[in-house]
C-alpha cells in the first residue's frame, strides 16, 4: 500500500492545496501545518536568497508544530530583476499580466527540509515564455477568480496554461514544488515515496 494511504509521513509547512497535491502525487502522506511568517523582501535581496529563505523558515516553523520531518516551500515570480508578487487587486493583476505577455520570465521555487539530516534545501529556476495576451483576456481572466492568490498573478496549473507557450525547467516548481528536487530531500531525511514504498 501507498504512502498517501496511510499516516502523514511529513509535515507541510503550508496551506497550499497545490503543494498537497504535488505530495500526494508521488505517494507522500502529508499533516498539514501552516505557518505564519513575514514575507516581506528585505532590501536589495536577491530572488533566490529570498525564497531560499522563506522555504527554511516555513520548514523550521513546521517543526516547532510537529514532530514528523518539516517541508517548507516558496515560489517567486521575477521579471527584469524584480520579484512579482501576489495580486493586491484588479488593476494590480492586470498589470502584472500585460508585464510578463509576449516575452519569458523566471519562476524560482525553493523547498527546505528539516528532519533527521539537519535542514536541507533546494533552489530551482524554471524560464516561462508566455504568447501576447489581450486587454479581454486579461479581464476574463481575472473574473474566473484565479490570479488571486498566485505570485505573478497566474497559475500554470489552471486557465492560465493557455498563456503560456512553453516552459524550460520543471513543471511542477511553476506549479509548486518541484518534485525532482523534493523526492531527493526527502530520500536523505529517511521519508519514502512512493517507489520506496512498493520495494519494502
Amino acid at each position: 500500500m501507498l504512502n498517501s494511504a496511510n499516516s502523514p509521513v511529513l509535515c507541510l509547512a503550508s496551506a497550499s492545496p497545490r503543494r498537497r497535491e504535488l505530495l500526494a502525487s508521488i505517494g507522500v502522506a502529508v499533516e498539514v501545518c501552516p505557518v505564519g511568517i513575514d514575507e516581506s523582501v528585505h532590501p536589495g535581496e536577491a530572488a533566490a536568497d529570498y525564497v531560499l529563505r522563506l522555504a527554511r523558515a516555513k520548514a523550521l516553523a513546521g517543526s516547532r508544530r510537529s514532530p514528523l520531518p518539516s517541508l517548507g516551500s516558496d515560489t517567486a515570480v521575477v521579471c527584469d530583476g524584480a520579484i512579482l508578487g501576489k495580486p493586491r487587486d484588479r488593476d494590480h493583476a492586470a498589470a502584472m499580466l500585460r508585464r510578463l505577455a509576449g516575452r519569458s520570465h523566471e519562476v524560482l521555487t525553493a523547498v527546505a527540509l528539516n528532519g533527521q539530516a539537519g535542514l536541507l534545501d533546494a533552489c530551482v529556476v524554471t524560464r516561462v515564455i508566455m504568447r501576447p495576451i489581450s486587454e479581454a483576456e486579461i479581464a476574463a481572466y481575472w473574473g474566473t477568480g484565479e490570479p488571486l492568490d498566485k505570485a505573478g498573478g497566474y497559475a500554470i496549473q489552471g486557465y492560465a496554461a493557455v498563456f503560456v507557450e512553453r516552459i524550460e525547467g520543471s513543471h511542477s516548481a511553476v506549479v509548486g514544488l518541484p518534485l525532482f528536487e523534493t523526492a531527493s530531500l526527502l530520500e536523505r531525511q529517511g521519508v519514502p515515496c512512493w517507489n520506496r514504498a512498493v520495494s519494502r
